[in-house]
Protein backbone atom coordinates (compact mmCIF):
# COMPACT_ATOMS: atom_id res chain seq x y z
CA UNK A 1 0.00 0.00 0.00
CA UNK A 2 1.03 3.83 -0.93
CA UNK A 3 0.52 6.54 0.83
CA UNK A 4 1.45 10.10 -0.39
CA UNK A 5 0.26 13.34 0.94
CA UNK A 6 0.94 16.80 -0.93
CA UNK A 7 0.58 20.08 0.43
CA UNK A 8 -1.42 22.18 -2.39
CA UNK A 9 -2.65 25.78 -2.89
CA UNK A 10 -6.81 26.53 -2.74
CA UNK A 11 -6.63 27.17 -6.56
CA UNK A 12 -5.52 23.55 -6.96
CA UNK A 13 -7.73 22.02 -4.53
CA UNK A 14 -10.71 23.37 -6.57
CA UNK A 15 -9.38 21.72 -9.88
CA UNK A 16 -9.07 18.18 -7.46
CA UNK A 17 -12.76 18.33 -6.16
CA UNK A 18 -13.70 19.62 -9.39
CA UNK A 19 -11.75 16.38 -11.15
CA UNK A 20 -13.07 13.95 -8.93
CA UNK A 21 -16.28 15.24 -8.24
CA UNK A 22 -18.08 12.32 -10.08
CA UNK A 23 -15.75 9.69 -7.34
CA UNK A 24 -17.33 11.59 -4.55
CA UNK A 25 -18.34 9.76 -1.81
CA UNK A 26 -19.83 11.30 1.84
CA UNK A 27 -16.41 11.98 4.29
CA UNK A 28 -17.47 11.69 7.72
CA UNK A 29 -15.11 13.62 9.83
CA UNK A 30 -15.50 17.38 10.03
CA UNK A 31 -11.77 18.15 9.32
CA UNK A 32 -12.20 16.57 6.04
CA UNK A 33 -12.90 18.71 3.11
CA UNK A 34 -13.51 16.39 -0.34
CA UNK A 35 -12.78 12.68 -0.26
CA UNK A 36 -12.91 10.58 -3.93
CA UNK A 37 -12.57 6.94 -4.05
CA UNK A 38 -11.26 5.57 -7.62
CA UNK A 39 -11.07 1.84 -8.18
CA UNK A 40 -7.30 1.70 -6.71
CA UNK A 41 -7.17 5.04 -5.10
CA UNK A 42 -8.76 7.09 -2.28
CA UNK A 43 -7.76 10.74 -2.26
CA UNK A 44 -8.41 13.09 1.16
CA UNK A 45 -8.76 16.89 0.90
CA UNK A 46 -8.22 18.28 4.74
CA UNK A 47 -9.19 21.44 5.64
CA UNK A 48 -5.21 21.98 6.54
CA UNK A 49 -4.76 21.75 2.33
CA UNK A 50 -3.15 18.46 2.78
CA UNK A 51 -4.49 15.92 0.45
CA UNK A 52 -3.51 12.21 0.93
CA UNK A 53 -3.65 9.52 -1.55
CA UNK A 54 -4.12 6.07 -0.12
CA UNK A 55 -3.68 2.85 -2.42
CA UNK A 56 -1.66 1.23 -5.29
CA UNK A 57 -2.73 4.38 -7.66
CA UNK A 58 -1.73 6.72 -4.78
CA UNK A 59 1.63 7.41 -6.82
CA UNK A 60 -0.10 8.15 -10.18
CA UNK A 61 -2.87 10.62 -9.38
CA UNK A 62 -0.68 12.26 -6.78
CA UNK A 63 1.80 12.93 -10.06
CA UNK A 64 -1.14 14.63 -11.49
CA UNK A 65 -1.42 17.26 -8.55
CA UNK A 66 2.26 18.38 -7.92
CA UNK A 67 5.97 16.82 -7.46
CA UNK A 68 5.81 13.77 -4.55
CA UNK A 69 7.07 14.68 -0.81
CA UNK A 70 9.64 11.80 -0.79
CA UNK A 71 9.76 12.51 2.65
CA UNK A 72 5.83 11.60 3.14
CA UNK A 73 5.77 9.11 0.44
CA UNK A 74 5.33 5.90 1.85
CA UNK A 75 5.26 2.62 0.28
CA UNK A 76 4.72 -0.67 2.56
CA UNK A 77 5.15 -3.94 1.40
CA UNK A 78 3.27 -6.22 4.07
CA UNK A 79 2.29 -9.66 4.87
CA UNK A 80 -1.53 -10.49 6.52
CA UNK A 81 -4.59 -9.52 6.00
CA UNK A 82 -6.20 -7.42 2.63
CA UNK A 83 -7.33 -4.36 4.06
CA UNK A 84 -9.89 -1.33 2.13
CA UNK A 85 -8.57 0.88 0.18
CA UNK A 86 -9.50 3.69 2.17
CA UNK A 87 -8.08 1.46 5.69
CA UNK A 88 -5.92 4.23 6.48
CA UNK A 89 -8.67 6.78 7.19
CA UNK A 90 -10.96 4.99 9.58
CA UNK A 91 -11.19 4.45 13.12
CA UNK A 92 -8.85 2.07 14.07
CA UNK A 93 -7.70 0.41 17.44
CA UNK A 94 -4.07 -0.45 17.13
CA UNK A 95 -1.53 -2.81 19.20
CA UNK A 96 2.26 -3.04 18.62
CA UNK A 97 5.45 -4.22 21.19
CA UNK A 98 9.04 -3.70 21.69
CA UNK A 99 11.52 -4.69 23.77
CA UNK A 100 11.16 -8.27 22.71
CA UNK A 101 14.81 -8.14 21.24
CA UNK A 102 16.67 -6.30 24.02
CA UNK A 103 18.84 -8.59 26.70
CA UNK A 104 18.24 -5.79 29.18
CA UNK A 105 14.43 -4.22 29.67
CA UNK A 106 11.09 -5.54 29.72
CA UNK A 107 8.89 -5.95 26.66
CA UNK A 108 6.13 -3.23 26.34
CA UNK A 109 2.83 -3.53 24.32
CA UNK A 110 0.90 -0.59 24.07
CA UNK A 111 -3.18 -0.51 22.01
CA UNK A 112 -4.23 2.95 20.93
CA UNK A 113 -7.15 4.12 19.21
CA UNK A 114 -7.60 6.54 16.62
CA UNK A 115 -11.27 7.49 15.06
CA UNK A 116 -11.41 8.62 11.63
CA UNK A 117 -11.92 12.09 13.09
CA UNK A 118 -8.52 12.22 14.70
CA UNK A 119 -6.01 10.96 11.59
CA UNK A 120 -4.98 13.82 10.61
CA UNK A 121 -4.47 15.24 13.94
CA UNK A 122 -2.28 11.93 14.61
CA UNK A 123 0.05 13.48 11.40
CA UNK A 124 0.22 16.74 13.02
CA UNK A 125 1.41 15.49 16.07
CA UNK A 126 4.56 13.90 14.45
CA UNK A 127 3.45 10.35 13.89
CA UNK A 128 5.48 8.06 11.62
CA UNK A 129 6.53 4.43 12.08
CA UNK A 130 8.92 4.64 15.36
CA UNK A 131 11.26 2.92 13.76
CA UNK A 132 12.27 6.10 11.57
CA UNK A 133 12.15 8.21 14.86
CA UNK A 134 14.61 8.80 17.40
CA UNK A 135 14.23 7.67 20.96
CA UNK A 136 14.41 11.33 22.41
CA UNK A 137 11.61 12.51 19.65
CA UNK A 138 9.33 9.57 20.85
CA UNK A 139 9.17 10.84 24.38
CA UNK A 140 9.01 14.31 22.87
CA UNK A 141 5.62 13.68 21.52
CA UNK A 142 4.32 10.64 23.23
CA UNK A 143 2.98 12.93 26.21
CA UNK A 144 0.64 14.70 23.49
CA UNK A 145 -0.19 11.06 22.07
CA UNK A 146 -1.41 9.75 25.62
CA UNK A 147 -3.59 12.86 25.92
CA UNK A 148 -5.13 12.78 23.02
CA UNK A 149 -6.15 9.23 22.53
CA UNK A 150 -7.60 6.47 24.47
CA UNK A 151 -4.83 3.93 24.86
CA UNK A 152 -3.79 1.34 27.08
CA UNK A 153 0.40 0.16 27.70
CA UNK A 154 1.65 -2.88 29.82
CA UNK A 155 4.97 -3.46 31.02
CA UNK A 156 6.23 -6.72 31.50
CA UNK A 157 9.29 -6.54 33.65
CA UNK A 158 12.05 -8.93 33.95
CA UNK A 159 11.13 -11.15 37.18
CA UNK A 160 7.83 -12.15 35.95
CA UNK A 161 9.59 -12.76 31.96
CA UNK A 162 12.25 -14.83 33.19
CA UNK A 163 9.33 -16.72 35.33
CA UNK A 164 7.22 -17.35 32.92
CA UNK A 165 9.73 -18.04 29.86
CA UNK A 166 10.88 -20.39 32.81
CA UNK A 167 7.68 -22.68 32.36
CA UNK A 168 8.11 -23.35 28.82
CA UNK A 169 6.11 -19.65 27.43
CA UNK A 170 7.29 -18.66 24.33
CA UNK A 171 8.08 -14.82 23.21
CA UNK A 172 4.57 -15.72 20.79
CA UNK A 173 2.81 -16.70 23.41
CA UNK A 174 4.06 -13.74 25.88
CA UNK A 175 3.11 -11.58 23.47
CA UNK A 176 -0.23 -12.24 22.38
CA UNK A 177 -1.42 -12.14 25.94
CA UNK A 178 -0.07 -8.95 26.40
CA UNK A 179 -1.71 -7.62 22.83
CA UNK A 180 -5.02 -9.38 23.86
CA UNK A 181 -4.71 -7.38 27.55
CA UNK A 182 -4.06 -4.30 25.83
CA UNK A 183 -6.76 -4.17 23.72
CA UNK A 184 -9.48 -5.58 26.32
CA UNK A 185 -8.11 -2.71 28.05
CA UNK A 186 -8.65 0.09 25.86
CA UNK A 187 -11.68 -1.36 24.42
CA UNK A 188 -13.45 -1.03 27.93
CA UNK A 189 -11.99 2.18 28.16
CA UNK A 190 -13.89 3.59 25.34
CA UNK A 191 -17.14 1.31 25.27
CA UNK A 192 -19.76 1.43 24.16
CA UNK A 193 -17.79 3.37 21.13
CA UNK A 194 -16.60 0.35 19.05
CA UNK A 195 -13.54 0.76 16.33
CA UNK A 196 -14.06 0.15 12.70
CA UNK A 197 -11.27 -2.51 12.89
CA UNK A 198 -8.70 -3.60 15.48
CA UNK A 199 -5.04 -3.88 13.62
CA UNK A 200 -2.28 -5.86 15.59
CA UNK A 201 1.45 -5.44 13.74
CA UNK A 202 1.87 -9.04 13.35
CA UNK A 203 3.99 -11.21 14.55
CA UNK A 204 2.24 -14.53 14.14
CA UNK A 205 -0.62 -16.23 12.28
CA UNK A 206 -3.86 -15.82 12.98
CA UNK A 207 -4.22 -19.44 14.03
CA UNK A 208 -1.47 -19.37 16.03
CA UNK A 209 -2.28 -16.34 17.61
CA UNK A 210 -5.53 -17.41 19.12
CA UNK A 211 -4.02 -20.82 20.18
CA UNK A 212 -1.70 -18.70 22.54
CA UNK A 213 -4.37 -17.25 23.98
CA UNK A 214 -6.83 -19.88 24.08
CA UNK A 215 -7.37 -20.06 27.76
CA UNK A 216 -7.87 -16.56 28.89
CA UNK A 217 -11.77 -15.52 29.33
CA UNK A 218 -12.11 -12.58 27.26
CA UNK A 219 -10.67 -13.14 23.46
CA UNK A 220 -10.75 -10.06 21.46
CA UNK A 221 -11.75 -11.29 17.98
CA UNK A 222 -14.59 -9.20 16.82
CA UNK A 223 -13.17 -7.11 13.50
CA UNK A 224 -9.32 -7.76 14.23
CA UNK A 225 -7.22 -7.77 11.32
CA UNK A 226 -3.14 -8.82 11.15
CA UNK A 227 -0.35 -7.54 9.42
CA UNK A 228 3.23 -6.97 9.10
CA UNK A 229 4.37 -3.39 9.07
CA UNK A 230 1.34 -2.52 10.31
CA UNK A 231 2.71 1.06 11.96
CA UNK A 232 2.76 2.10 7.99
CA UNK A 233 -1.03 0.96 7.39
CA UNK A 234 -2.59 2.84 10.42
CA UNK A 235 -1.67 5.57 12.66
CA UNK A 236 -3.33 3.81 15.47
CA UNK A 237 -0.16 1.31 15.20
CA UNK A 238 2.10 3.84 14.96
CA UNK A 239 0.80 5.74 18.05
CA UNK A 240 0.65 2.34 19.79
CA UNK A 241 4.21 2.29 18.51
CA UNK A 242 5.80 4.96 20.35
CA UNK A 243 3.79 4.45 23.38
CA UNK A 244 4.84 1.30 23.77
CA UNK A 245 9.01 2.57 22.79
CA UNK A 246 8.83 5.52 25.34
CA UNK A 247 7.15 2.91 28.16
CA UNK A 248 10.22 0.77 27.21
CA UNK A 249 12.59 3.70 27.86
CA UNK A 250 11.73 4.91 31.43
CA UNK A 251 11.51 1.28 32.64
CA UNK A 252 15.35 1.31 31.14
CA UNK A 253 15.94 4.74 32.78
CA UNK A 254 14.45 3.38 36.32
CA UNK A 255 16.50 0.20 35.92
CA UNK A 256 20.07 2.48 34.64
CA UNK A 257 19.35 4.40 37.87
CA UNK A 258 18.87 1.54 40.45
CA UNK A 259 22.16 -0.59 38.28
CA UNK A 260 23.79 2.67 38.57
CA UNK A 261 25.15 2.52 34.81
CA UNK A 262 23.85 3.24 31.43
CA UNK A 263 22.02 0.08 30.29
CA UNK A 264 22.58 -0.25 26.27
CA UNK A 265 20.07 -1.59 24.51
CA UNK A 266 20.19 -4.55 21.96
CA UNK A 267 21.68 -7.79 21.98
CA UNK A 268 25.31 -7.12 20.66
CA UNK A 269 28.55 -6.99 22.25
CA UNK A 270 28.17 -3.69 24.29
CA UNK A 271 25.37 -5.66 25.97
CA UNK A 272 27.60 -8.34 26.63
CA UNK A 273 30.31 -6.48 27.81
CA UNK A 274 27.87 -4.03 30.44
CA UNK A 275 26.23 -7.78 31.50
CA UNK A 276 29.91 -8.88 32.20
CA UNK A 277 30.92 -6.36 34.49
CA UNK A 278 27.22 -6.27 36.25
CA UNK A 279 27.98 -9.93 36.60
CA UNK A 280 31.30 -9.91 38.50
CA UNK A 281 29.73 -6.26 40.44
CA UNK A 282 26.49 -7.87 41.42
CA UNK A 283 26.25 -11.43 40.74
CA UNK A 284 23.99 -13.52 38.42
CA UNK A 285 20.69 -13.28 40.71
CA UNK A 286 20.77 -9.45 39.91
CA UNK A 287 21.78 -9.59 36.76
CA UNK A 288 18.93 -11.94 35.75
CA UNK A 289 16.62 -9.22 37.13
CA UNK A 290 17.65 -6.81 34.94
CA UNK A 291 17.70 -9.16 31.58
CA UNK A 292 16.08 -11.87 29.46
CA UNK A 293 18.41 -14.43 31.22
CA UNK A 294 17.77 -17.38 28.24
CA UNK A 295 19.30 -15.02 25.94
CA UNK A 296 22.25 -16.39 24.58
CA UNK A 297 24.21 -12.98 25.83
CA UNK A 298 24.00 -14.18 29.66
CA UNK A 299 26.42 -17.24 28.32
CA UNK A 300 28.42 -14.48 26.76
CA UNK A 301 28.49 -12.41 29.62
CA UNK A 302 29.61 -15.56 32.23
CA UNK A 303 32.43 -16.22 29.64
CA UNK A 304 33.96 -12.35 29.80
CA UNK A 305 33.60 -12.06 33.37
CA UNK A 306 35.25 -15.96 33.76
CA UNK A 307 38.55 -14.43 31.85
CA UNK A 308 38.50 -11.22 33.95
CA UNK A 309 38.46 -13.08 36.70
CA UNK A 310 41.81 -14.74 35.85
Amino acid sequence: MSNVVLKLPEESLLQIINHYQNNQVTAKAPYIRFTAKLSDVVLTIYTSGKVMFQGPGAQREAGKWGAIDKAAEKTVSTKGDVLPSDFATRSVLGSDETGTGDFFGPITVAACFVPEDKVLLAHELGIKDSKLLTDDYMRKIAPDLKETFVHSVLTLKNEKYNEVQGKGWSQGKIKALLHNQALKLVLRKMAPQKPDAILIDQFAERGVYYNHIKNEKAIIQENVLFSTKAEGLHVSVACASIIARVAFLEEMDRMSASAGVTLPKGAGKIVDEAAAKILLKHGAEYLKSLTKFHFANTKKAQELAAKRRH
